[in-house]
């Protein structure tokens, strides 16, 4: 069976082979935050990377989809002790592993719930909330929230306070 990898995925793997015994500590310049997480997460889905510690190795798939040899043991067989630390290893790396996000917790599932509240929500508090920008918010209200979901956001200001917004109403969207 051929295992097809990504540009990024061939290299990550491909260094770690060659240049570290196996450990991935580099990563293309092109790929940080999220990004970098989404490769590592779909290598370890893959069984081709494992945990090791606090750090991800090579599995013995990842050199297979190489078509590289396995590397073989370094220190005679296995023991029950080196397994049962292997073992350890990967539930404690499992049980590390944070919730994804869903619908229900989403930025968007965030907003919309401030601005069911009676008092509403302020730009303020919704960028405050989700890290967004104010423009990406009036997008969002634009958008997803009257165009897709068909919702109807009243606006109000009273002197000397800030803009809030509402949800008032739910239209069919188109």
């Amino acid at each position: 069976m051929t295992i097809t990898l990504s540009p990024s995925q061939h290299a990550i793997l491909a260094h770690a082979i060659h240049h570290t015994e196996g450990r991935l500590n580099w990563f293309p310049d092109n790929l940080k935050g999220g990004a970098r997480k989404r490769v590592i997460d779909a290598l370890f889905n893959r069984a081709l990377i494992t945990p090791d510690g606090s750090d991800w190795a090579v599995a013995a798939e990842g050199y297979d989809a190489l078509g590289m040899p396995r590397p073989g043991p370094a220190r005679g067989p296995i023991t029950l002790a080196a397994l049962d630390a292997v073992i350890a290893n990967a539930e404690a790396a499992h049980a590390e592993v944070p919730k994804p996000r869903t619908r229900d917790n989403s930025k968007q599932a965030q907003v919309l719930a401030m601005l069911r509240r009676d008092e509403g929500a302020t730009l303020a508090q919704i960028c405050a909330c989700t890290g967004w920008q104010q423009h990406t918010v009036r997008g969002t209200f634009a958008g997803a929230f009257k165009k897709k979901l068909g919702l109807t956001i009243d606006s109000s200001k009273e002197t000397g306070a800030e803009r809030v917004y509402r949800i008032i109403s739910v239209t069919p969207a188109h």
